[in-house]
């Protein structure tokens, strides 16, 4: 056929004139898109609904598809499968090629999916018109189940809808809803559930029914049945269980409760003062790496202090009459009585200064068996960093507001500022330690399986310490350390897992469900070697800021050390990954004890480039690493070391350390 032209620019070409433009940013298009495309085309009698973007080809009377590719493809299908011919004729727009990278970049960018509620409307439309779900999947080149789904969303509240359509809830909560039908109980649900406590399984379970036991955490946190039954809470009780008391049948009412707890919890602390306060179901994972401030010491009263020593004594009395059977009805009530005012006293002997306080916050949450849970003390990564005007210095005295003095430790003197290494930075030298232990211990099956060995005895005999003295974590978990580098592609540990990863997916069966299969089919040597790579995938040196995690780090140090592991084939230290990330001072520190102090003596004069420059070149090749990133000698090398100074001539070699194994500080720094 001939091309021609139509109104409106829009020019009429044969199938088998078409072909890919060469500059289209999309190369890739899936099988399943182009079989959904052709559905669609075919349901709509063979037309398509938006016409091809299309410019001159390279040969006469032939053109590039700037933008619809995937119908082309799904056209091409067609003509395959002979349901059109191969030169079909095909609306199509012409533009420029000086415009076609541009053109299909806008396409594939800012192209938006069509939203569930306006799919479900649409499918509602074609089933009230007598359109069945096959029929209606493939009309939109879409499945049956996916249909469905979309159809589902008919028993949600049109309010409900309107929120999901305005992006206050998300698809995860909007589908929660489809249990049931009753359009009032879902807007009651959703009005009772705390913001934070809006999730797909609380919503299902508030919808559903599901009753809450008495012995619940939940109920144990607001007091019990008494206190939701007196909310206006329905029980059901089972006569036949003299334990748990029965159940709550409202969730949604205890959820409403706990989240009123909670509320009236975090006042008290915003009453204090303190910058932030924030509640939950549980404390987020984000606080414990993060910044915190710590109470201060404070002085009793000379009354206060009286009162407690008399308390103290009276207790110790009151505890003797009781033992020796001595006590009446009133005895232990008092006991509990003195316990309690004892306990506020205690409290009293501590507090967060004004400034903490201002600059700090707290999160306030339900612990896993039911009692409050509060961290005080937090300082968020937008506030860190930034000292309060006023800070109290160590030595310094203070009084509070209510005259009760505080007290700090002493200083110690320093005629200047110790060095020391950005906790961030510090955490990407020990993330690079980890690296190297994991590709070390990759190529060590036999270490690897007394490690992991180890690793699960603690966890399965408590006398072992659990996991608090292994660096392996074993469920299997593994830090991502790329996100602790900054240029993790030059990390050789990485690299070397990398690798490894790649090697054994081609070999490891597809399927999850075939793995235990196979390896009952595999020699001990491969077995051993998955588990020397398991094991090392699970290995965590790492150091955050706020997390140091001392007992698994000295671990892995013991780990590094039967492995042997030489930092510097793994780790060196260059101006882009160390030198221009520290202070002067720090540099001054590095090259004096790499080289001698007499090659820093100008760093102090010198521009931080000049400075990093130096450090760099003086220091390459002599095999010295910052201290998070070193391996501590073993007791046997120290001892070796010993000897040799013993046989040597009585001088002490400058390249060798003085201190004893476990009093050195440098090395308990570099485990710490």
């Amino acid at each position: 056929m001939t091309n021609t032209t139509t109104g409106n620019d829009t020019l009429i070409v044969a199938l088998n004139k078409l072909d890919r433009d060469p500059l289209n940013v999309r190369k890739t298009y899936s099988t399943d898109g182009i079989t959904e495309m052709a559905a669609s085309i075919r349901a709509d009698g063979y037309r398509i609904l938006q016409n091809l973007i299309i410019r001159k080809g390279d040969k006469r009377g032939r053109y590039h598809v700037i933008a619809g590719g995937r119908r082309l493809a799904a056209l091409n299908l067609l003509a395959e499968a002979g349901e059109i011919s191969k030169d079909y004729p095909v609306e199509c727009k012409e533009r420029s090629a000086d415009d076609a990278t541009e053109i299909s970049l806008i396409e594939n960018l800012q192209r938006e999916a069509m939203h569930p509620v306006d799919e479900y409307e649409a499918f509602r439309v074609m089933a009230e018109a007598g359109k069945s779900v096959e029929d209606i999947a493939a009309r939109f080149g879409t499945t049956e189940t996916m249909v469905r789904k979309r159809m589902a969303l008919g028993r949600v509240s049109p309010t409900l809808l309107d929120l999901y359509r305005n992006e206050d809830m998300s698809f995860q909560q909007l589908s929660a809803f489809t249990v049931c039908d009753d359009h009032e109980r879902q807007v009651d649900v959703w009005n009772s559930l705390p913001s934070w406590n809006r999730d797909q399984r609380t919503i299902r379970s508030a919808l559903q029914g599901e009753a809450v036991k008495a012995t619940d955490k939940r109920m144990k946190f607001i007091g019990g049945l008494d206190v939701y039954e007196g909310a206006g809470g329905a029980v059901k009780r089972d006569l036949f269980d003299e334990h748990n008391g029965g159940y709550a049948l409202d969730v949604a009412l205890v959820d409403r409760l706990v989240t009123e707890r909670l509320e009236a919890e975090a006042e008290v602390l915003r009453a204090e003062g303190w910058s932030w306060v924030e509640i939950g179901p549980v404390i987020p994972h984000d606080a414990h790496y993060m910044h915190r401030v710590y109470p201060v010491a404070v002085s009793l009263s000379d009354e206060e202090r009286a009162e407690e020593e008399r308390l103290e004594a009276e207790h110790d009395d009151l505890v003797a009459q009781v033992e020796d059977g001595e006590g009446d009805d009133g005895t232990e009530p008092r006991i509990k009585a003195i316990q309690t005012r004892l306990a506020v006293l205690t409290a009293a002997q501590e507090a967060y200064t004004s400034e903490d306080i201002a600059s700090a916050g707290c999160y306030v949450a339900m612990d896993y068996y039911g009692n409050l849970e509060i961290e005080r003390g937090l300082v968020r990564p937008e506030a860190d960093g930034e000292e309060p005007d006023g800070e109290m210095l160590e030595g310094e005295s203070g009084e509070r507001e209510d005259g009760r003095a505080t007290v700090a430790l002493p200083p110690e003197q320093h005629p200047e500022p110790a060095f020391k290494i950005p906790a961030p930075l510090v955490q990407e030298l020990t993330a690079q330690k980890t690296a190297a232990i994991r590709a070390e211990l990759a190529h060590n099956p036999d270490i690897a399986l007394a490690a992991v060995v180890q690793t699960l005895l603690a966890s399965l005999l408590g006398n072992f310490g659990g996991y608090d003295y292994t660096s392996l974590e074993l469920t299997v978990k593994s830090e991502r350390l790329e996100d602790s580098i900054a240029d993790p592609a030059a990390c050789k540990g990485i690299t070397v897992l990398d690798e490894l990863k790649e090697n054994y997916g081609h070999i490891l069966p597809g399927r999850p469900n075939d793995l235990f299969e196979w390896c009952l089919e595999q020699p001990s040597s491969t077995l051993l070697d998955l588990l020397a790579y398991a094991a090392a995938k699970s290995v965590n040196a790492v150091q955050h800021p706020h997390f140091e995690r001392k007992a698994q780090r000295a671990h892995a140090e013991r780990l590094a050390q039967a492995l042997n592991v030489d930092m510097t084939q793994w780790y060196v230290p260059t101006g882009e990954n160390y030198f221009g990330r520290i202070s002067k001072a720090g540099i001054k520190d590095a090259i004096t004890q790499a080289v001698g102090e007499d090659f820093a003596l100008g760093v102090a004069g010198m521009k931080k480039a000049e400075a990093v420059e130096l450090a760099e070149r003086k220091i390459a090749g002599t095999g010295w690493l910052p201290k998070p990133v070193r391996i501590a000698a073993r007791a046997e090398q120290e001892h070796e070391m010993a000897r040799v100074i013993g046989d040597d001539d009585g001088e002490c070699p400058s390249d060798v350390d003085e201190h004893p194994h476990g009093e050195d500080p440098q090395l308990s720094e570099a485990a710490e």
